[in-house]
């Protein structure tokens, strides 16, 4: 959390002037379109980035569908995640993250922006009723990221398995879905380092619904989390 407070102090003058922005496009969500809540957030990242000294590398933009409405599926490593993939992700998004988070600060004021979802996973009827509501989502041309790991594997480029429930939302909206690679991303907020660091954001072929119409989740969670785990192994030597 180290990297946070630099990030503060390089953009100190910025930040009562961000923070008012953020709270005011929350609280009015409905005000703005998904566009202008976007560019708000992605000013805030690089502005972050840039004083924290975070430098994001993105590859594969190209593989990203050109139509709107897919699910993105990365692995976890930490609470940077997010962050990376706004930093040049070429369109809005949104997240369904655990309700834990709901009432942290910043969080809250930025699912409220991207109009996310916080699920209860201990909740089986209010975990149904989100993922309906993100397929509904999906359908009409919103993108959406997902941690089918379910947590942040806390063991750095080391990933966990991938649960076939958490892909329940894109066949339900028969939608492409996207294997997302995040290295380094454990780096920025979950280790005690404030020396410049470069994390890695892979966008990764996408499968569409024509390809895993008639596999089971299980086997599509297991299909994308093994093309995540070659990409981490060929990109970070460290990585196992």
């Amino acid at each position: 959390m180290r990297r946070i407070l630099v990030m503060v102090l390089h953009n100190l003058f910025l930040v009562p002037g961000y923070w008012i922005k953020l709270c005011r496009h929350a609280k009015h969500a409905d005000e703005y379109t998904d566009e202008e809540h976007y560019e708000m957030i992605q000013t805030i990242v690089h502005r972050a980035n840039k004083g924290g000294r975070v430098q994001v590398d993105s590859y594969g933009v190209e593989n990203l569908p050109k139509e709107q409405g897919f699910m993105l599926y990365p692995n976890h490593q930490g609470l940077y995640d997010t962050l990376a993939i706004a930093d040049a992700f070429p369109y809005p998004f949104s997240v369904v993250a655990k309700k834990e988070v709901q009432n942290v600060p910043f969080i809250k004021q930025m699912m409220e922006c991207m109009k996310g979802y916080c699920i209860d996973r201990d909740d089986i009827r209010q975990s149904m009723e989100i993922i309906n509501n993100v397929a509904n989502d999906v359908k009409k041309g919103k993108n959406f990221i997902l941690f089918a790991e379910g947590t942040r594997s806390r063991q750095g480029n080391t990933i966990q398995s991938f649960k076939g429930g958490s892909f329940k939302c894109a066949t339900k909206a028969k939608c492409p879905i996207v294997p997302v690679a995040l290295i380094n991303s454990f780096l920025p907020f979950d280790s005690k380092s404030t020396k410049k660091v470069v994390v890695q954001v892979h966008y990764l072929t996408p499968i569409t619904y024509e390809e895993y119409k008639d596999m089971k989740t299980t086997e599509i969670a297991a299909r994308v989390e093994e093309a995540i785990r070659e990409t981490i192994k060929k990109y970070n030597n460290s990585a196992s």
